[in-house]
């Protein structure tokens, strides 16, 4: 189908007023685009049962930091499954302000906790900087869930974007070290690939918000020695994809990323993993956390959490 009314709309708001995109930006100015994009586009904020801002230490002594979400419906007492979140914005912009109203929608409609990470940006902190707070992070719920309220035999991971990338990057790792794995992954838009020479990277390489040239510049800052081809980059070069949890991927119809995903999605039911693989019509790369605008938003959102009740509130 063509874009939907609001998505046209939303690209040619953009490109009408001649808005720099990421390429021709700062650092700096490029995060400070997003936020303004998110908080703009973002759904109302729904009330939670509580937020806590959790500080997770690493080996070298800084923190990582992460947001945890309890839902509205939980008792204090109860103890909850958890979604371990990353966001997404090319492992350069994003962070856990931007992301606070997706997640608090998820904590609800999923009835679950959500851990929103704060993990490092690139160029401050380029590859593997990422990869290793979100193994972090999956590590220290799975040691800590008590003490949080939550359950450490039911924990997913999810993310949008670079932050899919994170989930499954970190699920492959999991996969490896054996042990506690992630009971689901939440995929959406995830890049799973940095060298791609599949048609839609071509198809809507330019006016359909996430541009060839904008793709460039976040690889380039979080890549800057090219290790396009390690998997903890590039997980479809991971010389398996079996044996990871069952996932569902969100793509959206005009995403240079959409037949990657669609690859990703082939490989992994080809090598026996259970895959969900969803096709949004109309939509950009993007559109989950625009619900303002998009009501094609709030549909994604409401599979995601009935994916997330299914394999996190259902018993052995």
């Amino acid at each position: 189908m063509p874009l939907t009314p609001a998505a046209r709309s939303l690209l040619d708001m953009v490109y009408r007023v001649g808005a720099p995109r990421f390429h021709e930006l700062s650092v700096a100015q490029a995060r400070r685009s997003f936020e303004k994009l998110q908080f703009a586009f973002r759904a109302d904020a729904p009330a939670v049962a509580s937020t806590v801002e959790v500080p997770i230490r690493r080996p070298d002594g800084s923190v990582l930091l992460a947001r945890l979400y309890r839902p509205r419906s939980s008792p204090p007492a109860e103890r909850l499954p958890v979604l371990v979140y990353f966001h997404g914005g090319g492992w350069c912009v994003g962070d856990v302000p931007s992301y606070d109203v997706l997640c608090r929608e998820l904590a609800n409609a999923a009835a679950c906790a959500v851990l929103s990470v704060d993990y490092r940006l690139a160029p401050e902190h380029p590859f593997p900087a990422a990869v290793d707070d979100a193994r972090l992070a999956f590590d220290w719920v799975a040691g800590h869930a008590e003490t949080l309220g939550l359950d450490a035999a039911r924990i997913a991971l999810g993310g949008d974007s670079a932050g899919g990338n994170l989930a499954i990057v970190t699920a492959l790792a999991r996969r490896e070290a054996g042990g506690l794995q992630p009971r689901f992954l939440l995929l959406i838009y995830p890049s799973t690939e940095i060298v791609s020479a599949r048609a839609s990277r071509a198809r809507y390489a330019e006016g359909f918000f996430l541009d060839r040239e904008s793709l460039r510049w976040f690889f380039e800052r979080y890549l800057p020695q090219g290790n396009s081809e390690d998997w903890r980059a590039s997980p479809m070069r991971a010389s398996s994809l079996a044996g990871l949890p069952p996932m569902l991927l969100i793509g959206a119809e005009f995403d240079p990323l959409i037949d990657d995903c669609a690859a990703f999605a082939a490989r992994v039911n080809a090598e026996g993993g259970a895959v969900d693989f969803v096709e949004t019509a109309g939509m950009v790369h993007g559109f989950i956390t625009l619900g303002k605008l998009f009501p094609e938003a709030g549909e994604a959102l409401q599979r995601a959490a009935a994916a997330l009740r299914r394999h996190l509130l259902e018993t052995d």
